[in-house]
């Protein structure tokens, strides 16, 4: 058996760094990166604390091991750009900006959730920064993602839909229709795979037919796309950036496929990941050399724009926020039980005339 060294490995540095993209960047924007995904980490390991503690029910899909991917690729949004995503959700509401309390009340099922505590942890959504949410049905939200493409390019708009799915999506048909559509009417969508190579709990070999990857399955629908490492942040965003720009400017999709790595089960059900379908000598192996967060601290390190003190403090001070937000949670208030008829429809939510007379599609 293989031993795993206790001290990681010093990575090469990254190639990505000379990226323009990357190089654009200032010193406080590359640390903000890094503060990003810590938030993600921190608030992550107090949701699973909690929820082991009793204090919530229901689902929980941690995203911790793969904040690199939702991070460097929510950075790149500009004021057309969308993002729908999948029951793995909570790294990307952070990424886009969410707040930690609005957040960690909803797993907790308050009506100071970002979703009033009536979608839980699969369930997060914040129009107001194009955020389209996590949802529950495996490949669902690839359809969706389309529709968004679509409303912006029928709006005129430059923008693109930044659709993530994992590889247990890989195999839905609704992908596939939605493959064709956004090739057949020039659709900015990018699919943003998330390899984490254990769908539920089956590896990616024996569940999905594939040469080389995931994302060549785009070759038939005469898609461009690419696949990269997740774990190193200024690879994301160079990758994704590439794409960005073919749907601004050419207005075509693409598909990306990241290699990244969950540390936890594919929930918090998820009892046998561990030793189980995988060796734990394995998960082991990703988190000494291949974290996402401590590649790029060594990065921020060498290139002098951060101290061991500097990360310590960024992390404390993350590990402080996710803790306010439990106890924010904690001291929130229920749903009243009348809310369960609001939020149902849109029409007769809004009063309008729709709503009022149920007249939508016909006008006698």
């Amino acid at each position: 058996m293989e031993t795993i060294a206790k001290k990681p490995k010093s990575p090469k540095p990254s190639v990505y760094s000379d990226a323009e993209i990357n190089r654009k960047l200032s010193a406080s924007e590359k640390i903000e990166l890094l503060r990003k995904m810590l938030q993600i980490r921190r608030f992550e390991q107090v949701a699973f604390a909690k929820y082991q503690g009793g204090k919530m029910s229901g689902f929980i899909h941690l995203y911790i091991g793969q904040e690199s991917v939702a991070v460097g690729a929510c950075s790149l949004m500009g004021e057309h750009d969308h993002v729908i995503t999948a029951y793995r959700c909570h790294g990307h509401s952070l990424a886009v900006g969410m707040s930690m309390n609005e957040c960690m009340a909803e797993l907790y099922g308050k009506a100071t959730g970002c979703s009033k505590g009536k979608g839980g942890s699969m369930h997060f959504f914040a129009p107001d920064k194009n955020y389209w949410g996590g949802h529950g049905i495996v490949g669902g939200q690839t359809p969706l993602g389309l529709g968004l493409a679509y409303a912006i390019k029928y709006k005129g708009l430059k923008g693109a839909s930044l659709c993530f799915l994992g590889d247990g999506a890989i195999n839905q048909g609704c992908l596939y229709e939605s493959f064709n559509m956004a090739s057949l009417m020039d659709l900015p969508v990018i699919y943003i795979i998330e390899n984490n190579r254990y769908s539920m709990g089956t590896s990616l070999e024996r569940s999905s037919v594939f040469k080389t990857c995931l994302a060549e399955r785009g070759e038939p629908f005469n898609i461009e796309w690419a696949q990269a490492k997740g774990e190193d942040v200024q690879e994301v965003r160079a990758v994704v950036q590439q794409a960005i720009d073919r749907a601004h400017n050419e207005s075509r999709p693409t598909i990306l496929e990241f290699d990244t790595y969950r540390y936890y089960g594919h929930s918090v059900a998820d009892s046998k990941h561990k030793g189980g379908y995988r060796a734990a000598e394995e998960i082991e192996k990703h988190k000494s050399e291949h974290d996402p967060i401590q590649i790029y601290k060594r990065y921020l390190i060498n290139a002098q724009l951060l101290t061991e003190e500097q990360f310590i403090e960024i992390s404390d001070a993350a590990k402080a926020e996710a803790d306010a937000s439990a106890q924010f949670a904690e001291t929130s208030p229920l749903p009243d039980p009348s809310a369960i008829f609001e939020d149902v429809y849109y029409e007769v939510d809004r009063g309008t005339e729709a709503g009022r007379t149920g007249k939508h599609f016909f006008n006698d």
